[in-house]
């Protein structure tokens, strides 16, 4: 993948870009998140994503988050249309003794939230997004080469053009360093489905 095609959306203060490497240091009160169960709406995390029309991809990137260490601190992927239509899955911190590896959706201006708890010394994960038309799919992985599904989802406009890449946020008082490598786009991993055909 070339870095050079991606692109900001809100552009952080502090970042560095190499060849290989991606590093983005939060800022506080910075978060992705519509709506749902609290009415709170915010939009304002840093995102670096580039442009397909290609309908069948996958996307790979390792993040590391070492440095995380108050509620809510997160890095992932990212795949965001605009802010009322989004996708992001990563690990949230919670305390020092657990975690929250989970992902949202976001359609029509409602997000949703999918987590499962996992231990809080966990500071490094691949994740793969892939795209099938409309349907994407999220998995994770330690190593990079097993990959487990978090979720299958439906992006009601992302059917078309989309962008996708990486986020980092602090949505509480919070900074700290998240770093992304190992970025890949191979062709899609997620296979059709070989159950019972639609009706």
């Amino acid at each position: 993948m070339d870095i050079k095609n991606f692109k900001w959306i809100r552009e952080p203060k502090e970042y560095k870009i190499t060849e290989n490497e991606i590093e983005i240091v939060t800022e506080p009160h910075t978060d992705l998140w519509q709506r749902t169960y609290y009415h709170f709406r915010n939009d304002n995390a840093p995102v670096l994503q580039m442009e397909t029309n290609e309908k069948y991809f996958s996307f790979v990137v390792e993040t590391d988050f070492m440095d995380s260490h108050t509620r809510f601190d997160q890095c992932g992927i990212v795949l965001y249309l605009d802010s009322e239509n989004w996708l992001k899955g990563s690990i949230e911190y919670e305390n020092k003794k657990f975690q929250h590896l989970g992902s949202v959706v976001t359609n029509h201006g409602y997000s949703d939230w999918a987590t499962t708890e996992i231990r809080a010394d966990v500071k490094k994960m691949w994740y793969r997004l892939s795209r099938r038309e409309d349907d994407y799919c999220i998995e994770c992985s330690a190593d990079g080469i097993k990959f487990s599904q978090m979720r299958v989802c439906h992006l009601h406009e992302g059917g078309n053009q989309i962008r996708f890449g990486v986020y980092a946020c602090s949505p509480e008082e919070s900074s700290f360093k998240a770093i992304f490598k190992n970025m890949q786009l191979t062709k899609c991993q997620w296979l059709a489905h070989d159950g019972q055909q639609p009706d």
